[in-house]
């Protein structure tokens, strides 16, 4: 009798468990980024992942219900270019893992394993929205910056979702910089590493491992690099001038197999037709409307649009270390570009557009299978929203990470609790009190 007791409250923990996964949020409306959006939809989450978008409120058995009348409800924010989890300030060194100014080798650097979970913009990130960020690195001994990840910014999550999941190269003038001064040596740099990485993967190349950082490729970068020639990784580029992006174009020719994205392409507009005949997609601000350098003497917030109306492939990201453009602010970055066209003369793009550049289109270029849509077998990656997620006053209500609720409690919000106005002193933490 005892075990046959015990072997029912496992049986009852076990389906309560099973119904915990089981949610159903009913009454929205529905942006799938697969079709037409939903009136009064209903969302089905089971085991992590979506197992049903429908018209109407009907519930099955078993789901517990979140009520989304009047809300919208879309796939979560991915920020297509970031440096959440591994620059917590800026300004400070020893807390921002972007670049390596001293370090031997460059494209072989993975920047995943100083990914920090205990970050504090993963939190802020997370209860604006976003659901998963493509984490880069910056440049820092030599134009190669080394290799990017893809972060699911799950509560508890301390791995990479994706890890070395791109190859990081900046061109124009920070390329040439790095390269002794010019446009030319950068290419020459460039090309040299790629030529050396071939020169590994076909084994013509000594199988070395002594070589010192003066040399211009070292056997741990060209290594690394193979996996840009086989497609294992795609391989982006920052380039904004016109002409960059142009002589950036060859490279697909040059090397079969290498998958090219762009990354800022700030004067991308100007060769728009050209970037969709390649096929190779943008990450951008979107955001520039204003020269502020000489390779950025086309900027122009149209930018966007017009690649998007050449038939580009186009997401949102925040491509610098800049803390006036943070990824929690993307939705509103999207709505900028639906705003621009309605401007005279502006050319921007649909609401459709813009929310996919932020979701569905960064999932796309790194291959994030079933995330930025809403979909029967998608990503169980869901926001409700209190109203259209592309307008400033819009916050995000509830939040959804493989069906998992998650909280959207930040060390700004707990702050913002602890000082409240009003507050008797004798009600602060000890800590606080003197």
């Amino acid at each position: 009798m005892k075990r046959l007791l015990l072997l029912s409250t496992a049986l009852a923990l076990a389906t309560g468990a099973a119904a915990q996964d089981r949610i159903a949020i009913t009454g929205g409306k529905v942006i799938t980024n697969a079709g037409a959006p939903i009136e009064g939809g209903t969302v089905l989450l089971n085991d992590g992942v979506v197992v049903g978008v429908q018209a109407g409120t009907s519930v099955p058995a078993g789901y517990t219900q979140v009520d989304a009348t009047g809300k919208w409800v879309t796939p979560g924010v991915i920020a297509g270019i970031s440096q959440i989890g591994s620059a917590e300030v800026a300004g400070d060194e020893s807390a921002n893992d972007q670049s390596a100014r001293n370090a031997a080798g460059s494209a072989a650097l993975m920047l995943d394993v100083a990914l920090n979970p205990g970050e504090t913009s993963i939190p802020v990130s997370r209860q604006e929205g976003v659901t998963a960020a493509i984490v880069g690195p910056s440049p820092g001994r030599t134009l190669f910056a080394g290799q990017g990840y893809v972060l699911s910014l799950a509560e508890g999550q301390t791995n990479a979702l994706k890890p070395r999941a791109f190859q990081y190269v900046s061109y124009g003038e920070r390329g040439a910089a790095l390269a002794g001064g010019s446009r030319p040596s950068a290419w020459n740099e460039l090309t040299n590493a790629l030529e050396e990485a071939k020169r590994v993967q076909n084994g013509l190349a000594f199988p070395m491992r002594d070589q010192h950082m003066d040399l211009r490729v070292t056997r741990d970068d060209a290594e690394a690099l193979t996996l840009v020639l086989r497609s294992a990784q795609p391989l982006l580029v920052r380039v904004d001038r016109a002409s960059d992006i142009r002589q950036v174009l060859k490279l697909p020719s040059m090397y079969p197999g290498l998958r090219l994205v762009l990354v800022s392409a700030n004067e991308g507009w100007m060769v728009a037709d050209e970037i969709a005949r390649a096929g190779v997609p943008v990450i951008t601000l979107g955001m520039q409307n204003r020269p502020e350098n000489f390779e950025e003497l086309g900027a122009t917030m149209s930018n966007v649009g017009r690649l998007v109306a050449a038939g580009v492939k186009v997401a949102l990201g925040t491509p610098d270390l800049d803390a006036s453009f943070q990824p929690r602010n993307l939705p509103h970055y999207a709505g900028n570009m639906v705003a621009q066209a309605r401007l005279p003369g502006g050319v921007g793009l649909t609401w459709d557009q813009a929310f996919a550049s932020i979701s569905r289109a960064p999932a796309e270029i790194f291959g994030l299978s079933g995330h930025g849509v809403l979909r029967q077998g998608a990503q169980g990656d869901v926001v409700i929203w209190s109203g259209d997620p592309l307008e400033l006053s819009t916050q995000a209500e509830r939040v959804f990470i493989r069906g998992v609720p998650q909280t959207l409690e930040s060390r700004q919000t707990k702050l913002a609790r602890r000082y409240l106005p009003g507050r008797e002193r004798g009600d602060l933490p000890e800590a606080y009190r003197r």
